[in-house]
């Protein structure tokens, strides 16, 4: 039994949590008022709230461990038969303990923040430290009102607890919530700066050089979550997929968007001065999406197989939601005027203008995402009807935009910063444009041979003009994806080869010394293109997804079955127990041709807490060429035949090689240059110690990245899902996504996938409609009208839902052409100076060559100019 009275302890933490945290706001305030002692004193204040944030979250670890079960949180989320690491899992596994983790990763971003600023940016911290204690406050409000993580049991103490999901009980769901929540919470950092330089005034470049090593940070971890939920859906859910646009994942991804649009957009702001106002928006809109995105998974406003039950807490969010875009708008109009910059655009071909174009696509991708998933919350509330949009509607747009933002990743850095011209671009272009179309034409003309057709026919999903042509554009997507990825990675090594070529020729230096001091000298440049390089990677992954195929058997010991190359050889089922669970396995033997590739064992897990949730183990045979996927969906104890699902998914280890590279090129931008730092401690020691402690948790964060991968290996797994379902025909595959499940006890899963008895037998009776010759478009609009709108995920082709296909296209065209008139208005300067006195040089000359030679002469004399100008730009940029 627990010694410590956790329940009454918990509530005076989280008291003296909130009186901490309103304290501390109050002498921030009264430093900025103009008392200096005041400012140290609210120092000690963060630092003693985030201690009891410390204590609050050891606290209910302690129940955990101890098994107590006074505390319903407790009771919810663990049993006796669970093992410490998971009782430790627990923690964040529901509402209330994920809200207390929220704080406590707030708590040591703010104390790691405290302690690095010291004497630096003195007028901005009151305001910056107020800042962080009123998101503390608000926390702090959660927990001690609708998200209480130690209230207790209204009866008696149960004697056990009800167990965590079977889905939270594995290995990747130990590091993929703190990874995102490290994301998450990690933008508060950087808003905090913004938003102090917005109160105060002092709006220079001061605000967002300290706010780049934590946005980095943030944006890191919360690449890493992303990347680690992808991992975990494909190896631990057992329906062969990576990604789903659940709204939970939604959640995740919009504030990446808006947080890879910042980082961008800071890139121009530091170099050339100009985009100052939108990167403070684009900083606040991140922090923005990261609390609405904690706002969608925690209210149960939204239905999601990841998202908590419907609760009061999306009250408390919704408004102080409100109270944040009051503040963040109002500060920002307050600071117009400082905010704006004479600096123009010298050339619509330019690096900067290249950067606000993938601002462009980025924000576009992040309104997509955030109308659709919050479409069923506004059709109710505007028409009374529930409505849903599924993945084939994202899947319409989202592939269109990141093919054009793959483009850009490997355009941009041949671009120069101010002005690009002509004959640059031309020579720039060669060699990865020349790939791109070798690659592609040789997709094209060999790519069927080996599998990997350039031409993919897709079925449309809505029976109209739009969905017709979309399924036919979207058919031509794989070849278009292969060219584009090679035209990137050409365009990244060509940057590496030419920076190394040009020391090597100016220093006399060998190729690994001119490629190591090139790199070491410019991190967040080439750490950046190898962030490039990676996403390429990832796409060409996501690539693969166009040639997956699948099998379906029901087998004895002893039989087997084909799909492609591969022959899978059922030997035995077995069966094991732990003090958690018992497993079944199903031993196979698997061969590709000739060639034996081992044994695997798809298997079930029966939770003895929850027995009525057997979860699904998928065995994987991994090959950087594809993956063989193998599910066992059932195993008669009596006959011992059991029902497997065979899936072959081509490229997908490339998504986890590539995500990989990316965190280490991101990696690599964060690491502090030696010669900074000799700077900083030449110039104030007690910076110096800051720079010491942020290298530490630089140092931290990279053994994170090698621990990651080595702590994986072995651990045993265990999750949830719908599960796959066999498809007959074209038919099938295009009706049964558009359709979803309504039999009130699953998350209205798409019937492809769900595998409940209803959504069987609806699937059967189906299939009778179209094998007696109704056709798709009658079966939906049959199915739409006995369950609602709300059972089908693409819009009704009638009325508003009309409307919804073409507005994504719409407005995200209309804003690129908003971007053009901007970026032409705002065109300058420096090149038309350049280009007057041209002109009189040729006025000169006209008086002996004539008009023709005098503007020949004129325009040659400007360009040997203007590119030795941007060649020595480039070369001392960094």
């Amino acid at each position: 039994m627990p010694t410590l009275d956790v329940p009454f302890l918990g509530h005076l933490v989280l008291a003296l949590l909130l009186v901490a945290s309103v304290g501390t706001f109050v002498l921030a305030l009264a430093a900025e008022a103009g008392r200096p002692h005041a400012l140290v004193a609210a120092r000690y204040g963060t630092y003693t709230t985030c201690a009891l944030t410390g204590l609050a979250v050891a606290l209910l670890g302690y129940a955990f461990l101890t098994h107590d079960f006074r505390l319903t949180y407790v009771a919810r989320y663990s049993d006796r038969a669970m093992s410490w690491y998971y009782l430790i899992t627990a923690l964040w596994g529901g509402q209330d303990g994920s809200i207390l983790w929220w704080t406590f990763l707030l708590s040591g971003y703010t104390a790691v923040a405290t302690a690095t600023l010291r004497d630096r940016l003195l007028p901005l911290q009151p305001i910056f430290l107020a800042t962080l204690m009123v998101i503390f406050t608000f926390f702090a409000v959660l927990m001690l009102y609708p998200a209480d993580p130690f209230a207790t049991q209204a009866g008696s103490t149960p004697a056990d607890g009800e167990g965590l999901n079977p889905l939270l009980q594995n290995y990747w769901m130990t590091i993929h919530p703190p990874s995102l929540y490290m994301g998450f919470v990690g933008w508060s950092i950087p808003f905090a700066f913004v938003f102090s330089a917005l109160v105060t005034g002092k709006v220079d470049d001061g605000w967002i050089k300290a706010a780049r090593p934590w946005a980095m940070v943030a944006w890191t971890f919360l690449s890493l979550g992303l990347l680690l939920g992808c991992l975990w859906s494909y190896e631990e859910l057992g329906w062969g997929g990576y990604w789903a646009w659940d709204p939970v994942e939604n959640a995740s991804f919009m504030p990446w968007l808006a947080g890879t649009a910042y980082l961008h957009s800071a890139i121009v702001q530091e170099r050339r001065g100009i985009l100052r106002t939108w990167t403070a928006f684009l900083l606040c809109l991140t922090f923005f999406m990261t609390i609405f995105g904690t706002f969608l998974t925690r209210s149960g406003l939204i239905a999601s197989v990841h998202s908590f039950a419907k609760s009061d807490i999306g009250m408390y969010f919704g408004v102080f939601l409100v109270i944040l875009a009051v503040a963040i708008l109002g500060a920002l109009a307050a600071r117009a005027k400082s905010l704006a910059t004479e600096q123009r655009f010298e050339g619509l071909l330019s690096r900067e203008f290249a950067f606000l174009f993938n601002n462009w696509i980025l924000l576009s991708m992040m309104v997509f995402v955030l109308g659709v998933t919050t479409y069923p919350l506004l059709n109710e509330a505007f028409t009374g009807e529930e409505a849903t949009l599924g993945p084939p509607f994202y899947n319409m747009y989202m592939p269109f935009l990141g093919l054009l933002l793959l483009f850009l990743t490997g355009l941009g850095p041949l671009l120069a910063w101010r002005r690009t011209t002509a004959g640059k671009l031309r020579t720039a272009l060669a060699f990865p444009g020349g790939l791109a179309l070798l690659v592609t034409g040789l997709h094209v003309a060999f790519g069927a041979r080996f599998g990997y057709p350039a031409y993919v026919a897709r079925p449309p999903i809505a029976d109209n003009p739009v969905g017709r042509v979309v399924a036919t554009m979207n058919s031509a997507l794989p070849a278009i994806a292969t060219g584009l990825v090679a035209f990137v990675l050409a365009a990244v090594l060509q940057e590496f080869v030419r920076g190394t070529r040009a020391r090597m020729r100016v220093r006399g230096e060998s190729v690994d010394v001119a490629l190591l001091t090139l790199v070491s000298r410019a991190r967040r440049t080439y750490g950046g293109y190898v962030v490039h390089a990676g996403i390429a990677l990832l796409f060409f992954g996501f690539t693969g997804a166009s040639y997956d195929y699948e099998q379906e058997a029901t087998l004895r010991p002893g039989g087997t079955m084909r799909i492609g190359a591969y022959q899978l050889e059922y030997r035995e089922p077995s069966m094991r127990m732990d003090p958690e669970k018992r497993i079944v396995e199903t031993r196979m033997a698997i061969r590709r041709g000739e060639t034996s590739l081992g044994g695997s064992a798809p298997a079930k897990f029966i939770y003895r807490a929850r027995p009525d949730m057997p979860t699904t183990e998928p065995a994987i045979t991994r090959t950087l060429r594809e993956d063989l996927y193998v599910t066992m969906s059932a195993v008669d104890p009596q006959t011992r035949r059991a029902t497997f699902k065979a899936q072959v998914r081509p490229w997908v280890d490339w998504i986890w090689v590539g995500g990989a590279l990316g965190l280490l090129g991101s990696l690599l931008a964060m690491l502090p240059d030696p010669r900074d730092a000799l700077k900083t401690k030449r110039a104030a020691p007690s910076s110096a110690r800051g720079a010491r402690v942020r290298g530490l948790a630089m140092a931290a964060l990279a053994l994170g990245f090698v621990l990651v991968p080595t702590l994986a290996l072995g651990q045993d797994t265990s999750s949830a899902h719908a599960g796959h379902v066999h498809l007959d025909n074209a038919d099938e595959r295009t009706l049964f996504p558009r359709l979803l499940c309504q039999c009130g006890s699953c998350p209205r899963l798409p019937l492809d996938s769900c595998v409940c008895d209803w959504a069987e037998q609806k699937r059967e009776e189906l299939r009778v409609r179209l094998e007696a010759g109704e056709t798709i478009a009658q079966i939906q609009r049959a199915y739409a009208a006995t369950y609602g709108q709300r059972a089908i995920s693409v819009p009704e082709d009638r009325g508003a839902g009309r409307a919804l296909w073409l507005a994504p296209l719409t407005v995200s065209l209309a804003a690129a052409g908003g971007l053009f008139v901007y970026g032409r208005r705002r065109r300058v300067g420096p090149a038309s100076a350049s280009a007057a006195s041209a002109g009189s040089a040729g006025s000169a000359a006209s008086a002996a060559s004539g008009p023709d030679a005098a503007a020949t002469a004129a325009t040659a004399e400007l360009d040997a100019r203007l590119d030795a100008e941007l060649e020595r730009y480039e070369e001392e940029g960094e």
